[in-house]
């Protein structure tokens, strides 16, 4: 049974992300956290002390949190009917990110969804800062649904890698799992300069295929064009269905994600992105 972090704000935003989770995880047993944190406006000393449980005064956002998960909770059931799936709910006095990470490295999970947020004036979607702030310290994977995005069937997982890395078969498994699921192509994308894949590069590649024996797949490569418009453009025209990267630290999802100017922050991305945690060794 697979084990599901889903964060919630009560927003439009994070209902569309639940909701694609209960939809892409269909045929699948599995067990849903929903979660919602939430910070006084400002902090009182009883809140310093211990909290709103040993505070003498009450908090209506103690209410408003478990009324809400409540409410999700309802629409869950009345919506998304699943004899598969499960739910729990957690309200916490936390940062959202702090609280995160703290489920994840005290509980096994298998996946944290999160929505993003729309970019005003533009088509173009960007993660939120929260969502940015998860996937730069997780280390399972972390799926973000863009805002409005309603679930479709998936025809093919997009997959760009520079074959830098000698990735670690337990890291990339939740991606094989995934392919193995939905009994889709799996597309590995090779954005590369001007230049051929030195030795380590191709002994990376024939090892990361090694594990995609029993899984439909191809092999692209697209030459003298950019990161990110290249896999953009690919995707686009291939009608893609769930992009996926690997990140590691400095690393190019990095680099695109921590940004200095925080109005910026975020990957585009129109469709379903799924980040994951790559500490393998990387081979130049």
């Amino acid at each position: 049974m697979k084990k599901i972090l889903l964060p919630t704000d009560f927003s439009d935003n994070a209902w569309n992300a639940i909701a694609y989770s209960l939809e892409f995880f269909k045929t699948e047993a599995c067990e849903f956290h929903i979660l919602h944190t939430y910070m006084p406006i400002f902090y009182r000393v009883d809140y310093m002390m211990g909290g709103p449980i040993t505070s003498a005064i009450p908090d209506t956002s103690v209410d408003t949190a478990l009324a809400g998960l409540n409410k999700t909770l309802e629409r869950i059931k009345l919506e998304f009917p699943n004899v598969k799936h499960q739910f729990k709910t957690r309200s916490s006095f936390n940062t959202l990110t702090n609280e995160i990470m703290e489920l994840a490295a005290n509980q096994d999970f298998d996946l944290i969804v999160m929505g993003t947020q729309g970019a005003t004036g533009t088509k173009e979607i960007f993660l939120g800062t929260h969502t940015v702030s998860v996937i730069r310290k997780s280390n399972i994977p972390v799926m973000a649904i863009p805002n409005e995005y309603s679930f479709k069937e998936i025809k093919s997982i997009v997959f760009p890698t520079d074959y830098r890395s000698l990735y670690k078969k337990e890291e990339i498994q939740f991606l094989l799992d995934i392919a193995k699921m939905l009994q889709i192509k799996l597309t590995i994308l090779h954005i590369k300069a001007e230049y051929d894949m030195s030795e380590k590069q191709k002994a990376n590649q024939a090892a990361l295929l090694n594990y995609l024996d029993d899984i439909p797949h191809s092999c692209v490569e697209k030459k003298g064009t950019l990161m990110p418009e290249g896999v953009h453009e690919y995707i686009k025209l291939h009608q893609a269905g769930l992009l996926v990267m690997m990140n590691r630290k400095h690393g190019f999802l990095e680099r695109l994600l921590f940004k200095q100017n925080v109005d910026s922050i975020g990957f585009h991305s129109e469709i379903p992105f799924l980040a994951i945690r790559d500490t393998s060794k990387i081979e130049f």
